[in-house]
């Protein structure tokens, strides 16, 4: 075993600077640079039995360094596209999760969320926002099912009171405003009703 690290120290000792030299001739940043050395040697610590003696080591090493780099460039494509996508696609997803701030109703319904106490909002975001099942919540919370079911069923009641509540005194807020709460039915025709 030894001899092994010791061989191992030497092939680094010998070749470390030539893959540094070799991968910031290929990079455009100095950490990805060292990345490369890193990933090389361990690559190399990993396969120590296979790595060739003498100067076909050193080629050995630049093979696998060409590989890390390759491997490396693939990963930044990859995480360039999911962050174009991510933006493309986040205007869409902000304005499912984000109440437009004239949405008397969506107010309401927020007002009463906030309200619950923080374990109703945790189940049901996982069940609402996230789409859990009672077994997935049951798994990310660290209870059983029939607890999951329990206490989402609570946390709904809990939740209607409070949006019960939360649309009554959005009506009497209304009812207060007078002529304002007129200006708000003909804007928003139908939705009176629904308060």
């Amino acid at each position: 075993m030894a001899d092994h690290d010791a061989r191992f120290k030497q092939l680094y000792e010998d070749n470390s600077h030539l893959i540094l030299c070799y991968a910031l001739r290929r990079t455009s940043e100095p950490e990805d640079a060292a990345d490369v050395v890193a990933e090389t040697f361990t690559v190399a610590w990993r396969r120590r039995d296979e790595v060739p003696d003498g100067g076909q080591g050193r080629l050995w090493l630049y093979g696998v360094a060409r590989r890390v780099l390759a491997n490396q460039r693939r990963g930044r494509l990859r995480r360039d596209r999911l962050t174009t996508q991510l933006h493309d696609e986040l205007p869409r997803l902000g304005a499912l999760v984000t109440a437009p701030a004239d949405d008397a109703d969506l107010e309401a319904i927020a007002a009463a969320f906030r309200r619950l106490p923080g374990d109703d909002r945790e189940i049901l975001a996982l069940v609402g926002w996230e789409g859990l099942d009672r077994e997935e919540v049951a798994q990310v919370l660290g209870c059983s099912r029939a607890n999951v079911r329990v206490r989402l069923h609570r946390a709904r009641r809990r939740f209607a009171r409070e949006l019960e509540m939360e649309m009554e005194q959005a009506t009497q807020r209304s009812s207060v405003a007078g002529h304002e709460s007129d200006r708000w039915a003909v804007a928003h025709p139908g939705r009176r009703q629904a308060l």
